[in-house]
C-alpha cells in the first residue's frame, strides 16, 4: 500500500496516521464540551440571562419580568439613594435627648433617720439627750414609711431634699425645734441593670441624674472586642429601644440619662450580607460598622478571586417588598433587582464606594470571559502536546 503522508520524514500508514488524527478528533470534542463544562461562577451574560414572557398587561410591560438590572454609576446613585432601605430583622427606634430623671424615693430604698432637737423635755429624745437615731426603714410598696409619733408619710417620688424637708415638717408637730438629717440607700427602683454584652453584668445603683448610658456600660466593664459592631438595646417599660454603641459615641444627644428599672444589653449586630462566584471568601460576613459601601465589602471579602474574576462584572443581587416597587423610577423596578458594578473605571470605583450594602444583600462575582478562552487554550496545547508525542512514538 503507498504512503498516504509525510510526517516526520517518513512514510506513514493508515493505522499511524489514526493514532495522530485521534487527538486532534479529541480536542474537536473538548472544544465543543467547554461551552457547557463546569466552572467555578457564572458568566455575567449567564447570570442575567432571562426569558421573554407574553401576555402582560401595558403597565406589566414596562417591568422586567423576572428582575431589574440597575448599572451603578454616578448618575443613578441618587436614584438609588432615594428607594426604601431594606432590613434583616427588628428595627428599634431610640430616645434622643432624654437626660436622666432627678434622684427620688423609691419603693424598696432604704432610709436612714437622725432627728435632732433642743428641747430638755421631749417625746423623742431622753433627757440631756439631744439626737435620736431611728431604726433604719424601707419605703413600702405604697411609698410610705412609718415614723414614731408621727405615723404614716409619703416619700414616694420625691427627692431627697423634698423628702428630709417633709419629714422635718412632720417631727416639728411634736418637737418644734427638730432637724432632720436623712440618709438613703437606692434599692431596685433606684437601679438599673446591664444584663450582657459586658464585662460585669449586674444591677448597679443611680446615685445621681447624671448617669448615662455610656456611664452605665463602663461601670459595667466596657464591651469585650469580641463584640461585632456592638449594638445597645435598652428596655424601658413596656418598650425596647435600640442603636449602635457607635452612634451613642458619637453624638452626646444620643447618649441619654438612665432611669431607675432600667435594662441594658449589649450585642452583636445581627445583620449580614453574603459573597459567592470568584469571590475571595463565599460566606456570610456581618457588618463590622453602621454603614458599609459595596468598596469596604469587598475589602471584607477579600477582593477578587486573581485570574477568574470578572473586573466589569460585580453584582448585587437584592430582593425588596412587593410594595416597593414603583414604575417611575422613583423605587426599585421589580422587588428582585440586580446592581452592576464596574470596578476597571474610575466611575465605577467612586460609585461603589458610596453604594451602600444592605442587609442580605448578595455580593456574586462573576468569572471573567477570558477564563474560558484560557482553558481552551490550555486543552488546545494538552492536545497537540499528545501529538507530538503520538508521532515521536511512530518515529
Amino acid at each position: 500500500m503507498p504512503n498516504i503522508g509525510r510526517i516526520g520524514g517518513r512514510g506513514t500508514s493508515m493505522p499511524e496516521t489514526k493514532a495522530i488524527v485521534a487527538p486532534v478528533i479529541g480536542l474537536v470534542l473538548l472544544l465543543s464540551a467547554c461551552e457547557q463544562g463546569p466552572s467555578g461562577a457564572g458568566l455575567q451574560s449567564e447570570v442575567l440571562a432571562t426569558r421573554t414572557e407574553v401576555g402582560k398587561s401595558a403597565v406589566e410591560d414596562e417591568l422586567p419580568g423576572e428582575f431589574a438590572v440597575e448599572p451603578l454609576s454616578r448618575e443613578s446613585l441618587g436614584r438609588y439613594a432615594n428607594w426604601p432601605a431594606r432590613t434583616l430583622g427588628r428595627s428599634y427606634d431610640w430616645p434622643r435627648g432624654q437626660g436622666g430623671q432627678a434622684r427620688t424615693m423609691n419603693p424598696g430604698d432604704q432610709i436612714s433617720i437622725s432627728v435632732w432637737v433642743s428641747e430638755d423635755n421631749s417625746l423623742l429624745t431622753a433627757p440631756g439627750q439631744r439626737v435620736v437615731d431611728l431604726a433604719p426603714m424601707t419605703i413600702s410598696p405604697s411609698g410610705r414609711v412609718f415614723l414614731p409619733y408621727v405615723g404614716q408619710i409619703d416619700l414616694s417620688g420625691l427627692s431627697q431634699e423634698k423628702a428630709r424637708a417633709a419629714i422635718e415638717a412632720a417631727y416639728a408637730k411634736v418637737a418644734p425645734s427638730a432637724q432632720v438629717q436623712l440618709r438613703s440607700v437606692e434599692g431596685r427602683q433606684s437601679s438599673a441593670s446591664v444584663v450582657s454584652g459586658v464585662s460585669k453584668p449586674g444591677s448597679y445603683p443611680l446615685s445621681d441624674a447624671g448617669v448615662t448610658v455610656l456611664d452605665m456600660i463602663a461601670v459595667a466593664g466596657g464591651v469585650p472586642e469580641s463584640v461585632k459592631n456592638p449594638q445597645v438595646r435598652l428596655q424601658r417599660g413596656n418598650r425596647t429601644y435600640g442603636i449602635s454603641l457607635d452612634r451613642v459615641m458619637k453624638d452626646t444627644d444620643l447618649n441619654i440619662g438612665v432611669r431607675g428599672g432600667d435594662r441594658l444589653f449589649v450585642e452583636d449586630d445581627e445583620r449580614y450580607f453574603l459573597s459567592l462566584g470568584a469571590a475571595g471568601a463565599q460566606a456570610q460576613h456581618h457588618f463590622p460598622q453602621d454603614r458599609v459601601s459595596a468598596l469596604d465589602a469587598m475589602s471584607i471579602i477579600g477582593g477578587l478571586t486573581p485570574a477568574r474574576a470578572d473586573a466589569k462584572g460585580i453584582l448585587v443581587l437584592r430582593a425588596y417588598q412587593p410594595g416597593d416597587v414603583r414604575a417611575d423610577g422613583s423605587g426599585p423596578r421589580h422587588a428582585r433587582t440586580i446592581f452592576t458594578i464596574d470596578l476597571t473605571s474610575a466611575d465605577g470605583l467612586f460609585s461603589a464606594g458610596e453604594f451602600t450594602i444592605q442587609p442580605g444583600d448578595l455580593i456574586y462575582v462573576t468569572e471573567s470571559p477570558l477564563m474560558s478562552s484560557n482553558n481552551v487554550l490550555s486543552m488546545i496545547r494538552s492536545v497537540f502536546g499528545l501529538a507530538i508525542r503520538a508521532n515521536n512514538a511512530v518515529n
